[in-house]
């Protein structure tokens, strides 16, 4: 049996971090963008006489040190008494740790193809399982939450779904440029003397966003919040300015990576494409927003 999900990739544009000892409670509260671009991931599953699990990234193998969560993910939902083979086969559309969501879309389509699988669990808690991962571990806060939800989100209440909420933001013709730069630790980030500043200018534009819900709005506070807390800066920041003169709103950084992101209209593809290159900057994507649920099923080829 082979089935395959496809998980949106998901940019934070502004967040503020809620933890909590109950996993299913701790999140995030902010706003983000789902993508048409993400994760594939593909299950296959054979009976045999041993259980053996194994995880891969991109076409190669992973050790469990190195993909702690779908490997956790993994063992939780595959019944106990299950005897074969199951090969998880994750396929990223954007480089690890540059902040678009790949731990969570790792973790929430595996689950989602191993719940479809066995026929154990609900999307719901199949979606539960995969958030419960990613805190413990360190992987994100408000991913897995925003990614079934899809679109361009605002997350109101903290926690994992069914729990935490979520509502969505109106939008007509907007593309999303990506242009991913670079790594930045999550962990690192949120244990560090940031977190206060986070939690101040995060709250501030949750509420100047809940008064005004529309996408514009959200791009300049997703740039304050970049600025005011420090995040942006360097040759980063020097970037985002450059992008910004081709662009009717202003760009800003992905929370969390060393990348950036703008909403864009079709008439400013071609300018920004230019500047990028100007700048000898590749790597960088026009997508679509994603506005669905995750896809799962059985994969035909």
């Amino acid at each position: 049996m082979l089935i395959r999900t496809f998980i949106p990739a998901h940019i934070t544009a502004f967040f503020v971090p809620r933890f909590n000892e109950d996993p299913l409670k701790a999140g995030s509260l902010g706003a983000g963008i789902n993508l048409d671009k993400g994760t594939n991931v593909f299950v296959s599953i054979e009976d045999g006489t041993e259980r053996h699990i194994h995880v891969a990234f991109n076409g190669k193998p992973v050790k469990r040190s190195a993909a702690r969560i779908s490997y956790g993910v993994a063992e939780e939902i595959t019944p106990g008494d299950f005897t074969g083979e199951v090969e998880i086969w994750q396929y990223f559309d954007f480089p690890n740790g540059h902040g678009f969501g790949n731990s969570a879309g790792g973790a929430l389509g595996t689950a989602l193809a191993l719940a479809y699988a066995f026929k154990n669990r609900t999307l719901l808690q199949a979606s539960q399982t995969a958030h419960r991962y990613e805190v413990v571990n360190g992987g994100g806060l408000g991913d897995v939450i925003a990614q079934l939800h899809g679109g361009i989100e605002m997350r109101i209440k903290a926690g994992a779904p069914g729990i935490g909420v979520v509502d969505n933001i109106f939008f007509e013709d907007y593309k999303v440029l990506t242009v991913p730069l670079g790594r930045l630790s999550t962990r690192e980030i949120l244990r560090g003397g940031m977190i206060k500043k986070i939690r101040t200018e995060g709250e501030k534009a949750l509420r100047e966003l809940l008064k005004a819900p529309t996408p514009e709005n959200m791009m300049y506070l997703a740039r304050k919040f970049a600025e005011s807390t420090g995040l942006l800066e360097g040759e980063l920041l020097e970037i985002a300015r450059e992008l910004d003169r081709a662009l009717r709103l202003p760009s800003s950084m992905v929370m969390l990576g060393k990348s950036l992101f703008a909403l864009l209209r079709q008439d400013e593809v071609k300018k920004v494409k230019e500047v990028l290159e100007n700048l000898s900057i590749e790597g960088y994507t026009v997508c679509e927003i994603y506005s669905n649920r995750p896809e799962v099923g059985r994969w035909i080829g």
